[in-house]
């Protein structure tokens, strides 16, 4: 099965209130989900988008050991290089940058490489507000979902 996700998160203040969404595309189906929490940072909603669209679609799948093919948009430059160039290098020097700080986030970092082993992911990064329809949908609903 094909998938396309649109990701994105939302900040009132970094930190403060914060919301994230992601859109899902599957055989023609659309599906929107969402979220916010009162204290949080952006990274951390970008990062949470991501990873509730991914268990979103393990759910749907019933938990199946069935590799998908998934296509992930973000207009997060943290998360895409996070995920495809930083993570291995943090994780061989036990979760530090390298300045030798500890890497922020860890708790998501983890637990988003672990959604990602069971599926075939290419990352995608999209510029913000460049009138990309999905982009844009994905980026009010993220904004939506901020608790004010």
């Amino acid at each position: 099965m094909e998938i396309k996700i649109y990701t994105d998160g939302a900040c009132v203040g970094n930190p403060g209130p914060g919301g994230w969404a992601a859109i899902i595309l599957t055989e023609g189906n659309k599906k929107e989900i969402f979220g916010g929490k009162k204290l949080t940072t952006n990274n951390r909603m970008e990062l949470t988008a991501a990873i509730k669209a991914l268990e979103y679609c393990d759910e749907k799948e019933g938990n199946q050991p069935s590799l998908k093919q998934i296509e992930i948009y973000t207009d997060s430059t943290y998360v895409k290089e996070g995920i495809t160039v930083w993570i291995n290098t943090w994780e061989k020097n036990n979760w530090k940058t390298a300045d030798k700080k500890n890497v922020k986030n860890v708790d998501l970092w983890k637990k988003l490489k672990e959604l990602v082993k069971s599926n075939q992911i290419e990352w995608n990064w999209i510029k913000s507000h460049s009138k990309n329809p999905m982009n844009d949908l994905v980026d009010g609903l993220a904004k939506k979902a901020t608790p004010i």
